[in-house]
């Protein structure tokens, strides 16, 4: 026929299930009336000097040196706390207690109710079963052994923390309610996730599970799963308040000085998980190394450093940066003895409660390769003053 064109299936028909779907119709509409929605794309509360995309071609020849590849990863099987599901079906006697998965995926117990943070269950971070970082120790639980939850809350849509196996896993669960970003729930439905069970909140925007108070607020990131990154879901670091007990879970982000105001609004914390891993040279603005983060949860306790336990988390899991697998361990470690903060480093799987005994066993020097401490040189101090941080902002500004 004549101008007819060729058949060309939708674009839609040929994207993976994984890569989720754009937020459309009403949900696009509400992230149009964000404030921090501008020009088409929702922007950080600090501007970024650098991406990973950006810096990328730099970045790709250092990841692939072998002697640096080496340090990668573990050397022998990382161990993993065998926790039970007998262990978990006590109540925590203090009220809080919080299980590390591995990565940022953290089981948190508090006055009664039962959270997960940022479940990733699969074998690899990534779109495909078949190549992606893989994971480098076991899930400690199996996913139908975590016991009963109230809540999924999920930081931003990146494989390593929004992984479409585990959603519909876990939407398949009666009663659990799936508490996200604004956009993030686009994902959600696509996967399966009945739309009266899903919460999109906006930073600074709360629901409530039943005595617990859940709050997005602000952090220093980026999104997006496929190939065409729209910026049109939002990241957080999340807030968790119940009657007796409040918790702080970062997200991924970089230092920005918004860490005191949400400390002021929502503080003080008995525990903070913050992301000290998978930092780098050539992203340094979107994610914390572990000094950046000690002073995250520092700012968030009001500078009072005998208040709450600091968790590390976005560590040990996978391999996605080209620092040693130990070093984020190693720097909060030393970190924490240099500071007298309170760090909790817990085996995958290793429950505690910040109010009893926080371990704090160095268990990943048997099973990681040797590695240097160049942070502990007069150039690198454990914790950058606050001045010196505050001139690294302005000068960024000025850029």
């Amino acid at each position: 026929m004549t101008g007819s064109r060729p058949f060309r299936p939708p674009l839609d028909a040929l994207r993976p299930a994984a890569f989720g779907v754009d937020p459309a119709g009403e949900r696009m509409a509400r992230i149009r009336r964000s404030p921090h929605f501008a020009d088409g794309v929702f922007v950080n509360p600090e501007g970024t000097r650098r991406t990973p995309s950006g810096s990328m071609l730099k970045f790709l020849p250092t990841y692939f040196r072998k002697e640096e590849r080496a340090l990668r990863a573990p050397v022998h099987a990382v161990p993993v706390h065998p926790t039970t599901v007998a262990d978990l079906a006590v109540p925590p006697a203090s009220g809080l207690r919080l299980t590390w998965m591995g990565h940022s995926s953290v089981l948190a117990e508090i006055d009664g109710r039962r959270v997960l943070f940022d479940p990733v269950w699969s074998e690899r971070c990534s779109p495909f079963c078949f190549a992606g970082p893989r994971r480098l120790h076991p899930v400690p639980v199996p996913l139908a052994e975590t016991g009963p939850l109230d809540a999924v809350v999920i930081s931003h849509d990146h494989y390593d923390h929004l992984d479409m196996p585990t959603v519909r896993t876990l939407a398949r669960r009666t009663g659990v309610a799936f508490v996200v970003p604004l956009g993030v729930g686009a994902h959600l439905e696509h996967w399966g996730v009945p739309a009266d069970r899903i919460t999109e909140l906006d930073w600074h925007e709360s629901t409530r599970i039943g005595e617990l108070t859940l709050t997005a607020t602000p952090a220093r990131h980026f999104c997006g799963r496929a190939l065409r990154n729209t910026q049109h879901t939002l990241w957080a670091s999340w807030v968790v308040a119940g009657p007796e007990h409040r918790i702080f879970h970062s997200g991924d982000t970089g230092y920005f000085p918004g860490f005191t105001a949400i400390g002021e609004r929502y503080g003080p914390f008995d525990a903070t998980m913050m992301q000290v891993g998978a930092y780098s040279e050539f992203w340094p603005d979107i994610h914390m190394r572990p000094d950046e983060g000690m002073r995250a949860h520092l700012d968030l306790q009001g500078g009072d450093a005998t208040r709450g336990v600091m968790m590390p988390i976005h560590w040990g899991t996978f391999n996605l940066a080209p620092h040693p697998w130990a070093e984020p361990a190693e720097w909060s470690k030393d970190a924490a003895e240099e500071t007298g903060y309170v760090v909790a480093l817990p085996k995958p799987g290793e429950p505690f409660e910040p109010a009893g005994a926080v371990p704090v066993d160095p268990w990943w020097r048997a099973v990681a390769p040797p590695i240097s401490h160049p942070w502990r040189s007069p150039e690198a101090p454990a914790v950058i003053p606050e001045p010196e941080l505050q001139r690294e902002f302005d000068l960024a500004e000025e850029r």
